[in-house]
């Protein structure tokens, strides 16, 4: 069975989440369309995301020099042993779709923290002597993403540091495919709901044509 990761990075409800509601429509719609898809959900304000820290870089220079898991100590292969498992659940899923706010010009800090759990070598990416390469081919990703202000428009994509992160990562490890769905102006009245409509109504294109089988005969 192929199976779609669903990733959001909101502590709040869809009832006070204008990216949570068009993350809503697209799962309503795919999983109309994708029956046979296991949709794997990961709310990251609900998981154990560990961060990057002395416990795990030194434990990761162990391990490059040859070390054991073993004969490191216990709290260092708890963190490394979630962060491997957190980078093959995310090399194992053929979809990936990531559901933010903006907050400060770019995501919340969880996603941050999530993201770099999941590039790991060789579970996501490869180095040899030519240089790194991702390893994740054939695979798409959707990000769907709120904000207050127009991020998209010349006057103001030099302030966005979330989807070009996001984007340049995904990339990295070899998704080149990917649809970026934005809910722009949340704080601007005039523009507010007529911007949502027009997200919610890509959302319904892109669920709808996001087929596994197309790649996968």
């Amino acid at each position: 069975m192929k199976k779609l990761l669903y990733i959001t990075a909101h502590p709040l409800t869809g009832e006070n989440s204008v990216s949570l509601q068009v993350g809503n429509e697209f799962l309503e719609i795919y999983e109309k369309k994708n029956p046979d898809v296991e949709i794997v959900k990961l709310d990251l304000y609900k998981e154990n995301i560990p961060l990057l820290d002395a416990d795990i870089l030194s434990a990761w220079f162990k391990l490059g020099a040859g070390g054991s898991f073993e004969s490191l100590t216990n709290e260092q292969q708890v963190k490394v042993g979630r962060i491997s498992q957190l980078a093959t659940q995310f090399a194992e899923a053929d979809r990936y779709v990531f559901v933010n706010p903006m907050w400060n010009f770019s995501f919340p800090a969880v996603l941050k923290a999530y993201i770099d759990t999941i590039v790991v070598k060789g579970i996501t990416f490869e180095a040899n002597e030519t240089g790194t390469f991702g390893i994740l081919k054939g695979k798409k990703a959707v990000h769907i993403m709120a904000s207050g202000k127009i991020y998209s428009d010349s006057l103001n994509t030099e302030s966005e540091h979330a989807n070009s992160l996001l984007k340049t990562t995904l990339v990295y490890l070899g998704v080149t495919e990917i649809e970026s769905i934005f809910a722009e102006g949340m704080a601007i009245p005039d523009l507010a709901e007529g911007n949502k409509q027009a997200a919610i109504k890509k959302v319904h294109e892109v669920a709808a044509n996001l087929e596994i089988k197309k790649v996968f005969q």
